[in-house]
């Protein structure tokens, strides 16, 4: 093997890029081995300085990325320049214990890591530089810490340095190495922090724009200091920088933006009217790429700070000139979609802040979806005519789903008036699984605000819905699962009727191996509900579930859905107090993740620990116990007095 790694090193520095590239490809795989570390420990101080030189941008790379034209804001892009971009559909999720930062969904962390660094057609997708980066980037997650001895003096020798080009990689390599070192970097933060900041005033824009995505790649550590110490000047000088004369800067600026938003949440809160001014102002200046970005970033903004944003003096900064983009739009214009994504966004957070634009705004999502189902229609008979972009309507779903949110019952007078639930009942049998997957979305939302109008499909829905009980469809079956869990809140002892369409594949997915901890997670909830609504119907299978029911459930924070599922299991338990008696064990565990439980549903815990307690008598019980760990029998004694 050591023959192999010391003839990589070497074609690594090949002249010839092409051969470079594909040696650098060898470390991406060979981190991936088990034997990475022990193989390739004694070959570090070697490779690495290496990989920061492969960072570097060549003298092409600067010609074809115009890196010595510094302002070009007021440049037209051009429409091949405009990568395609992809909606995410909603997805209904619940926070965990062991979560932290913003938003109901993770990104992936490849996207991210690539989508930080040199975003332009001029240059291939996949290059040495890139690969290089990538490449001490998996090297820094095998090794860690005991890297830092090695890239630390690199470090030191290039972020310093006079010539941009050098200075470029070592900013570069700063970044790379963020996720992987994270721990021993901390240390030299608060001297690398603010020399970051003070990079993003440099001269060269293409320094300027790695060092935005440097520092969102430490916006993790920036928002838990003092803000007044960075989070401050490092918000500060990235709003500069989302106004640079570079549109390279500008977008680098709005996605590490995005980042910091995600990672501060309401932290953001004492500065919104800044920030707000700043975006909106952008608006005024960007061209066609990078206002598709800044949208992004203003609908970051309202998902992390939530109902802060609604407050008259921020609604009557940022709506006008979402509205005069909304009114300029054709609905065939693609740029659509990205408005709609941020005005769903801006929907939920604001809630009734959103009245005054709901109308022409909810009457605009059911055009966009009657005018694709219209158009699919036309297609199915003849077929000359174009399939229809579905997009468009999946796009409009969340967007509806985002105002049933926001607005709650004050949506009940446009659902009324408008044609929505037999759209939902053609969206929710299309043959595309995101459509579906966003039908199920809103057709949960629509249920939590206004029921009335949903009841009437009922014997309609109910099927289809069970129908999407496929984990191989992972989104929509999330979501079918979780509008069951809140239908059967609102229809009460009425689901009896329905619950032999669901209940068995509740069960199949909660016990197939490898299911996603979300769908684990929705489903348990799910059975919990259908089991308080109908419990003589669901406990009778207790045995079958309520094991893999408890350890889906054990991290789940204290709310609303967590309070109803366990009020289920308890109604169960008391039905079928045998059911139980097997994983008992699992029952204690899972019930001690709640913090502050409800007076009632203490009750009903504490009731169901003695019943047991005196029913197997006072010495079982205690060589029950004796089985606990130690955290969780005191929990127990300290929450439940057992």
């Amino acid at each position: 093997m050591s023959q192999i790694i010391e003839y990589m090193l070497l074609r690594t520095q090949d002249t010839d890029e092409g051969v470079a590239l594909e040696a650098s490809e060898f470390w991406l795989s060979l981190a991936e081995q088990s034997i990475c570390k022990d193989v390739l420990a004694p070959y570090l101080a070697q490779l690495a300085p290496v990989l920061v030189r492969g960072m570097r941008y060549s003298e092409v790379d600067i010609i074809l990325l115009k890196g010595n034209v510094e302002e070009d804001d007021m440049v037209p892009d051009r429409e091949e320049d405009i990568r395609p971009r992809f909606h995410k559909s909603r997805a209904h999720t619940i926070r965990s214990t062991q979560e932290g930062g913003a938003g109901a969904t993770g990104d992936d962390d490849d996207d991210e890591f690539e989508d930080g660094m040199d975003d332009d057609s001029s240059l291939s997708e996949w290059n040495l530089r890139k690969c290089s980066a990538a490449a001490l980037d998996v090297l820094a997650n095998v090794f860690r810490e005991d890297c830092l001895p090695v890239v630390l003096p690199i470090l030191k020798e290039t972020l310093f340095h006079q010539e941009w080009v050098i200075k470029e990689s070592g900013v570069l390599a700063l970044g790379a190495i963020a996720e992987g070192c994270m721990q021993g970097m901390i240390q030299h933060l608060p001297e690398l922090i603010p020399y970051l900041i003070s990079c993003l005033s440099d001269k060269k824009a293409l320094v300027r724009s790695i060092t935005c995505w440097t520092l969102s790649r430490y916006a993790n550590w920036v928002v838990n200091q003092p803000h007044d110490q960075y989070l401050k000047p490092l918000m500060e000088e990235l709003l500069k920088r989302i106004l640079d004369s570079n549109k390279r800067v500008q977008e680098a600026a709005c996605s590490a933006f995005a980042t910091l938003e995600e990672e501060a949440c309401t932290e953001l809160v004492p500065y919104l009217e800044y920030i707000l001014k700043t975006l909106v102002f952008a608006f005024s200046k960007y061209q066609h790429k990078n206002l598709l970005i800044l949208y992004d970033a203003v609908g970051t903004l309202a998902d992390s700070v939530g109902h802060h944003l609604n407050k008259p003096q921020y609604i009557d900064i940022l709506m006008p000139p979402l509205i005069d983009k909304w009114n300029l739009l054709k609905d065939d214009d693609k740029d659509l979609f990205p408005l709609l994504e941020c005005l769903s966004s801006i929907a939920t957070a604001l809630q009734s802040g959103f009245l005054p634009y709901c109308d022409p705004v909810y009457r605009r999502c059911i055009s966009l979806i009657e005018q694709t189902i219209n158009q699919e229609m036309l297609c199915k008979q003849n077929q000359t005519y174009d399939h229809p972009d579905k997009e468009r309507m999946i796009v409009a779903l969340d967007l509806l789903s985002g105002l049933a949110e926001g607005l709650d019952r004050h949506i009940e007078t446009l659902v009324a008036n408008s044609n929505i639930m037999h759209l939902l009942y053609q969206c929710m049998q299309d043959v595309l699984p995101e459509v579906r997957q966003s039908s199920f979305a809103l057709l949960g939302d629509l249920t939590k605000a206004c029921f009335p109008h949903v009841h009437p499909f009922m014997a309609d829905f109910f099927p289809i819905l069970g129908q999407n009980l496929n984990p191989d469809f992972i989104s929509v079956c999330n979501n079918a699962t979780w509008a069951i869990g809140e239908i059967c809140m609102k229809l009460g002892e009425e689901t009896k009727q329905y619950i032999r369409l669901v209940l068995s594949d509740l069960f199949i997915i909660i016990n197939r191996p490898n299911t996603p901890k979300t769908l684990l997670e929705n489903t348990a909830i799910t059975i919990g509900r259908l089991g308080y609504v109908c419990p003589v119907e669901v406990a009778p299978y207790l045995p079958e579930f309520v094991r893999q029911w408890c350890t889906s459930l054990r991290h789940i924070r204290d709310n609303d859905e967590k309070d109803s599922a366990f009020r289920g299991m308890c109604h169960m338990i008391t039905v079928n107090p045998a059911g139980v008696v097997a994983d008992f064990i699992f029952f204690c565990d899972a019930i001690a993740s709640w913090v502050n439980p409800p007076e009632d549903l203490h009750q009903m815990i504490q009731k169901i620990l003695h019943g047991f307690k005196t029913q197997v008598g006072e010495e079982n019980w205690r060589r029950f116990v004796e089985q606990f760990p130690p955290t969780l029998a005191e929990r127990l004694t300290t929450m439940y007095n057992i």
